[in-house]
């Protein structure tokens, strides 16, 4: 079967998995504002919202638990898959949903793909790309993530116009069923696609079949030339890391809990729990009530302006993301994000009033920005703002770094651990925020920059910086003895290898056969 070698266009194919993610982000934000959505299912914010929303994050949790066995034993690549299909199964029962009942049913089992694929798609990425690019080509996953939200929410903002548009209180169902059911295709083109790619070179060396592992670093990396150096170098790295981690158990969930690796199984947990108490899924799932409250008229319109600017601000972190690093752009976003969320609250808490009530598409929020547009603005401008800071920053940096920390026999388990804590904060706040809005409406602004700043405290006492190491390196990343302030040694040891075996002072034997060096 004809294979693909491009380690972009791979990683690019493989980031449609993401996409799922983006579409499970963005399956609510449109059609909340649709009469067709709140008669049909009778819901008008508050906890019952919350728990439509949520059971998708809740099923992408079980899903992403359950992936790294899949992933060790059957692929990386029949993984994601796997998730595509299991997706495809769900947005079928979504599109025919004639309840609330099997909304949420259907809601789960497609959060089950999109677990499996927000997982394992940044692994597969991550083992195929080599260390210049590393950083750039699995924040593809973060960029597909963002295409997925705009993609979706123009699709419902279309649908939203059938029958007379969101406001005729007889609109038809297929506002909301159209954009559920579109979402199956990127996973079908997805499930197909994946057959043209090639298994991870990293986990063919796990399943002893070296030689179908050195081919694959070959084609991906010397133009199909098995004795190039950079080739055999990588090969050599992989091999040794293959022998030490076999020797000390590096293989089982165990391995996790033992001090040197269950220290970066927290860091990577904390990571990916500091990016969704970032504050990125109100912008995100309930951006329709953050511009009511904030006084702002042609909802849908409005909010498609923070879709596309997440989007375009995503792709100066694929660019350059292996030149400034992860340190840095974890750092200062925490930061900045904690901010922009102050000034909002201060906004609000300054210019806003309780919400009289008056008016009944206004019921889900408690607190509303009346006749002020210079404030109004100012609101949209914070949050547009923000959503730019987290898409350049947090946002592919948080995928990429857990997946380049952990040895390659428990990358998988270690990465579906840390995306599982991602979805279980999503979840725990697409139930929660409803009701924050309702209850404690501009304070939930406040208790998000508390949280960035928590965040930003983490990622200076305890994130290491990894650009321009190999996966093979990372303990010594970790285990220098060094403050995490204090940064990483220069260069990395693939490059050194890859010049000893050019000048042929190291050669390299195949499938077992020792090392001799001259």
């Amino acid at each position: 079967m004809y294979q693909i070698y491009s380690v972009y266009a791979i990683c690019a194919f493989a980031a449609v998995g993401g996409g799922l993610f983006g579409f499970d982000i963005s399956s609510m934000s449109g059609v909340l504002a649709t009469k067709a959505y709140t008669r049909y299912f009778r819901v008008h914010g508050g906890y019952r919202q919350g728990a439509i929303t949520g059971s998708m994050a809740g099923g992408s949790f079980f899903g992403t638990l359950a992936s790294s066995f899949i992933a060790d034993r059957m692929s990386r690549k029949r993984a994601i898959q796997i998730a595509a299909m299991v997706w495809m199964l769900g947005s079928i029962f979504q599109t025919a949903a004639n309840g609330i009942g099997l909304l949420v049913f259907g809601r789960v089992v497609a959060g089950m793909g999109a677990g499996i694929a927000s997982a394992m798609v940044p692994v597969y990425q991550a083992e195929i790309a080599p260390k210049e690019i590393r950083g750039r080509v699995v924040s593809l996953q973060q960029f597909a993530i963002t295409v997925g939200i705009l993609v979706q929410y123009f699709i419902q903002y279309g649908s939203s116009f059938v029958d007379g548009g969101p406001n005729n209180p007889h609109q038809s169902t297929l506002a909301f069923r159209i954009p559920w059911g579109v979402q199956i295709f990127p996973a079908m083109l997805l499930a197909l696609g994946m057959f043209f790619v090639p298994y991870s070179p990293r986990w063919l060396a796990g399943q002893d079949r070296w030689e179908e592992s050195i081919r694959v670093l070959a084609n991906l990396h010397g133009n199909g030339d098995i004795g190039h150096p950079k080739v055999l170098a990588q090969y050599r790295e992989i091999e040794e890391a293959m022998t030490f981690e076999r020797e000390v158990g590096h293989s089982a969930f165990k391995a996790l809990t033992k001090p040197r690796m269950l220290n970066r199984v927290i860091l990577t947990m904390c990571i990916q729990m500091w990016s969704q108490l970032s504050g990125v899924n109100i912008m995100m799932y309930y951006i329709v009530y953050i511009m009511q409250s904030a006084g702002v008229h042609n909802l849908l319109l409005i909010s498609s302006i923070q879709y596309i600017l997440n989007v375009v601000f995503t792709l100066p972190a694929i660019l350059f993301i292996d030149t400034w690093g992860r340190r840095p752009s974890l750092l200062y976003g925490a930061l900045s994000m904690m901010s922009l969320l102050l000034v909002t609250a201060i906004l609000y808490a300054c210019y806003g009033t309780a919400n009289p009530h008056t008016d009944h598409s206004l019921d889900a929020i408690s607190w509303l920005i009346k006749d002020n547009a210079p404030v109004s603005r100012a609101i949209v401008a914070c949050s547009y703002l923000f959503v730019s800071t987290f898409a350049v920053t947090w946002g592919p940096t948080s995928w990429t770094y857990a997946s380049e920390i952990f040895p390659t026999g428990i990358r998988a388990k270690a990465v579906s651990l840390s995306t599982a804590s991602n979805w279980a904060w999503n979840c725990a706040l697409a139930f929660a925020v409803p009701t924050l809005f309702q209850k404690i409406n501009w304070k939930m602004y406040v208790l998000f920059a508390a949280f960035n700043g928590c965040a930003a405290l983490q990622v200076w006492l305890s994130v290491r910086e990894t650009k321009g190491k190999t996966l093979e390196e990372m303990d010594e990343v970790f285990e220098s003895g060094r403050p995490a302030w204090r940064g990483v040694s220069k260069g990395s040891r693939l490059d050194r290898l890859q010049r000893e075996i050019a000048d042929g002072v190291v050669k390299v034997g195949f499938r077992g056969q020792r090392y001799e060096e001259l």
